[in-house]
């Protein structure tokens, strides 16, 4: 029986590397230079390649890729487990070359790209030599495709693109567009001719594509295959987020109990107060069994498939936004006013709680498809009454007696009063 907890120690070493590299190097940096590796100013990025040098030594380089697709192979598991520790420092995906939008579009890259796209594309998108974003979801349609209106049309040696896209996460800073159309999935580059960005939003954009044309070879996949290429994205995306929200609640978590051991009220330190101890019993328990879940799914991707973990990936998602809004708000709480404010990490986490309900897919959408997938197990009762009513499952277990009882009538008489005592108890 296969069922381990622990992690190699080979692995659990650069793990240890993994937390201290982030907390002595990357999280310096963003304090000092928020953003620093999109930065163009020479003098910041020189800061930037020493530490992107040492993670490369390290070998954990653009580690979600699979060995086939020219990563190193780690799997999602081993990738849950760095995630965990990335996913508290806010530059450190991208220190590491891992972060989103750029990791699903180089995934889509590596798995559906000709040789001549992954020279364009996807090898100056591993240098961090361009950025990306995914242009997916429309106004009207949500990230519905059924209702996508956004069509290429071809046109000789082109394909003419019409459309609109909302909450194009980066747009504005991106170098290339992943444009999901009715027909297909699009590289373009974002300044082309029609590729109109709206002022706001200012983070997720709202872009308008009016007669954009590009050629032929930018179609990434075969053509009417975006719906399977998007699958293949955003199922890894999915559990990607869940993984960095973990870190996300246990930053959280421990804000909380330092705070509920530092100050007082009412005569004693707030952590001596039983409701204070309940919030960080409940927080506590919410963590360990959202880690548990979103590891158990992520090693089941690694022994069959994306595909077939899908109800999990589901699950997960919509319940790492749960734990992420009632983590924060119990953090927030426990840290009183100041938790109020942006001096803290706190108030950008309880803030986000709602969008990663929404990002990737509305929390709603997946708890239906995980309903219907778990039906699928399940028949309807036959009869009048439930599988699991009492009388009949006892009366069919006294015909399975019957046998014995008949070859030893003092069996029965006891059987007969343990009828009747159930009977009087009701």
């Amino acid at each position: 029986m296969a069922w381990d907890f622990s992690t190699e120690p080979e692995f659990q070493e650069k793990l240890d590397w993994v937390e201290r590299f982030c907390r002595e190097e990357v999280e310096p940096l963003d304090m000092v230079f928020p953003y620093a590796v999109r930065s163009k100013d020479p003098r910041i990025k020189a800061l930037v390649k020493p530490l992107q040098d040492e993670v490369k030594a390290q070998g954990l380089w653009a580690v979600f890729l699979d060995e086939e697709l020219g990563g190193p192979g780690y799997g999602q598991l081993k990738l849950a487990l760095l995630n965990e520790i990335l996913g508290r420092y806010g530059s450190a995906p991208q220190i590491f070359g891992s972060a989103a939008p750029d990791t699903g579009n180089m995934e889509m890259l590596a798995a559906y790209g000709t040789e001549e796209q992954k020279k364009r594309w996807l090898h100056p998108l591993m240098n961090q030599e361009i950025w990306s974003a995914y242009s997916m979801t429309e106004p009207q349609g949500g990230s519905d495709p059924r209702l996508f209106k956004t069509y290429a049309e071809r046109d000789g040696d082109e394909w003419v693109i019409n459309g609109e896209k909302w909450f194009t996460s980066a747009g504005r800073v991106a170098d290339i567009l992943f444009v999901m159309c009715t027909n297909g999935m699009f590289v373009v580059p974002r300044d082309a001719p029609g590729v109109e960005i709206m002022p706001e939003p200012r983070t997720h954009n709202h872009i308008k594509y009016k007669d954009v044309r590009i050629p032929l070879d930018h179609l990434l996949g075969p053509e009417d295959g975006a719906r399977t290429l998007a699958q293949r994205r955003l199922g890894g995306g999915r559990i990607h987020h869940a993984m960095r929200t973990i870190s996300q609640c246990k930053l959280a978590f421990d804000m909380m109990c330092e705070r509920a051991l530092s100050r007082e009220s009412h005569g004693k330190v707030i952590a001596e107060h039983q409701m204070v101890q309940q919030t960080i019993a409940d927080t506590y328990a919410s963590i360990r069994m959202l880690r548990l879940f979103v590891l158990e799914t992520a090693w089941k991707i690694d022994n069959t498939s994306t595909q077939e973990t899908r109800t999990d990936i589901a699950a997960v998602k919509y319940t790492m936004a749960k734990v992420l809004r009632e983590v924060s708000y119990n953090a927030l709480h426990i840290l009183g006013s100041l938790g109020t404010t942006n001096l803290t990490p706190i108030q950008a986490m309880y803030a986000s709680a709602p969008h990663m309900g929404l990002a990737d897919g509305a929390d709603e959408v997946h708890k239906v498809t995980v309903a219907r997938n778990v039906l699928k197990d399940y028949e309807p009762q036959t009869g009048l009454w439930p599988t699991e009513y009492l009388p009949a499952k006892r009366k069919k277990a006294r015909e399975k007696f019957e046998p014995l009882f008949a070859r030893n009538p003092e069996l029965r008489e006891l059987a007969d009063a343990y009828a009747k005592y159930i009977a009087r108890r009701g």
